[in-house]
């Protein structure tokens, strides 16, 4: 799962990016060109930990995030496009973790005269929104002049992309992002390469000071959540060894960690899940879609297991920890035995069996 950290000028977006990732970047205004930092997180799962006490494995592997913290976007940025490198880096990203300030401080003036969260938040969705109406405006005039020539690829496809792109600035002219709108899987392949930026999941985190109440905010459209940090705070949670963490939170009342509360969201706006595998060697956690197949689940693991894949065996992890382990599963006939199709859940120990 790749991330991007987004945001206005003065945001707090590099106090997030330390709070997500316990780092240690300096703070502040960097000014308007782009800046990229990149950190891999693990994703904290007291399952794998249970799991782990239980088959003492040699190494235990929880699953990872990548963050980045992206630079050097401000309000009209994407009026002529946005530059080639920064649209590249929005572009990989799976999701966004918009950073809106809603503090007040002498020391960091917004750059507009005052602070607005809701302002900032439509300024940056406007901008993410003239971006991809931009890359449909020039896809388009691309199609009808390959539509005019004749001669290259068969034009029935031509004919149905050129009504897609229609759609697509259809729906960005009447300012919808392209999250809120409904494709097929063909429409959805053909889209693909284009990187839309308005048509990523979007997590808002609303940045407050200390002790603030978040701002109201209108109600988030598909595909978009918000939660609100103080990310100050946070940032220094994120940096102490966890026992001193656990006290921290206690004593500021926090029932959660700002991290985890982004992850399970983030997990919650892209449809992931996890799962495991559990043995001597490892204990390990495995990011996939929800709905996802044996078979995507195996090829999750290795493309071995996926091209000589056999059978699953398959069991809840509170289940093989009450049971004590596979041997004791397996003799209870609590080991299930599914096939390619079956699909995967959140939580499950999926053992693959596979022809080398």
């Amino acid at each position: 799962m790749r991330l991007g950290i987004i945001g206005l000028p003065s945001c707090g977006k590099t106090t997030i990016f330390n709070a997500l990732t316990g780092g240690s970047l300096p703070t502040g205004v960097r000014g308007d060109r782009l800046q990229v930092h990149t950190a891999v997180s693990d994703v904290p799962d007291r399952r794998v930990d249970d799991l782990s006490a239980l088959f003492k494995p040699r190494k235990t592997i929880y699953a990872k995030v990548n963050y980045a913290d992206i630079g050097g976007l401000k309000a009209e940025s994407a009026r002529e496009g946005l530059p080639g490198q920064q649209l590249n880096q929005l572009s990989q990203m799976d999701g966004f973790v918009h950073v809106v300030r809603a503090f007040e401080s002498e020391m960091v003036p917004h750059p507009s005269g005052r602070v607005d969260a809701a302002r900032d938040l439509a300024a940056m969705e406007a901008e993410l929104l003239l971006n991809d109406m931009l890359t449909v405006e020039r896809r388009s005039e691309k199609l009808r002049e390959e539509r005019q020539k004749g001669g290259g690829r068969d034009k029935a496809v031509i004919e149905r992309e050129i009504a897609l792109f229609e759609r697509l600035a259809e729906a960005l002219g009447t300012e919808r992002p392209l999250r809120e709108a409904a494709f097929s899987p063909e429409d959805a392949r053909a889209m693909s390469g284009f990187g839309f930026l308005t048509l990523k999941p979007m997590l808002v985190v609303v940045n407050l000071s200390e002790g603030q109440a978040a701002p109201p905010l209108a109600a988030p459209g598909a595909g978009v959540q918000v939660l609100a940090l103080q990310g100050e705070i946070e940032m220094e949670i994120a940096q102490l060894p966890p026992d001193e963490a656990r006290t921290f939170l206690a004593e500021y009342g926090i029932a959660e960690a700002g991290r985890d509360r982004v992850l399970r969201a983030s997990y919650d706006l892209l449809g992931l899940q996890s799962f495991f595998t559990v043995g001597e060697d490892e204990v390990r956690a495995w990011t996939v879609a929800r709905g996802a197949s044996a078979l995507e689940a195996a090829g999750a693991i290795h493309t071995d297991l996926e091209r000589g894949f056999i059978r699953a065996e398959v069991i809840g992890w509170k289940d093989l920890l009450d049971l004590g382990g596979l041997a004791q599963a397996r003799a209870a006939g609590k080991l299930r035995v599914e096939g390619r199709d079956y699909v995967v859940h959140d939580g499950e120990v999926v053992h693959i069996r596979f022809n080398a």
